[in-house]
């Protein structure tokens, strides 16, 4: 009888990224409350805030999910499961060794915390097992950071500009590279489901 080695390959995907501006914290609170207690993933928001704002997203975002809100902090290990707010005036970056970095360098796209900052490190520590998901926002940052993310193989979900506050952001992102999936607002939680099960 042939003992046979069966090779457990990793997870399809290891971590999601948030982009949101204008109309964003409504919308991120539609994607996590429908993620379940055991969701498996980390997943790291950029929310465009004012620099002076203080830890008011974390309490809104924790009240509609089960799962861990933190504020993100410098050299942290990303931890499954966990979701990480980049903190106001802070650009939030993934290093190579997973770990979380911040940063106080000059705004990109007018913006600091960045999502193109977020998403273009993360695409370089996880390559082609990142989802990058645009949500509603006034202007185009996040753009080359979803173009990125697909160029490493990863994949990428937009909000229908129509179910958005604010159309800029998704409209820049559709139109920066081919999406994987251009979604309503109230369905992107349940698909990002969907694909991590199927991975």
């Amino acid at each position: 009888m042939i003992n046979r080695i069966h090779k457990i390959d990793k997870p399809r995907f290891q971590a999601v990224v948030i982009g949101s501006s204008a109309g964003g914290i409504k919308a991120l609170s539609a994607v996590l409350r429908v993620l379940p207690s055991n969701f498996s993933l980390p997943i790291l928001i950029v929310q465009h805030l004012h620099p002076e704002s203080d830890s008011y997203i974390v309490n809104i975002l924790s009240n509609c999910t089960s799962l861990r809100v933190k504020q993100a902090d410098e050299k942290e290990t990303i931890m499954s499961g966990v979701i990480y707010i980049a903190p106001p005036n802070y650009h939030l970056l993934v290093e190579e060794n997973k770990t979380l970095s911040l940063s106080i360098d000059s705004p990109v796209n007018f913006s600091r915390p960045s999502v193109d900052v977020l998403f273009e490190t993360a695409s370089y520590a996880y390559r082609d097992r990142l989802i990058g998901i645009i949500l509603t926002g006034a202007n185009s940052d996040g753009s080359l950071g979803v173009r990125k993310i697909k160029n490493m193989g990863g994949y990428v979900i937009v909000q229908s500009p129509e179910t958005a506050e604010a159309k800029a952001m998704p409209q820049a992102a559709i139109a920066a590279t081919k999406v994987d999936k251009v979604l309503p607002i109230e369905h992107i939680g349940s698909y990002l489901l969907q694909i991590i099960s199927q991975a």
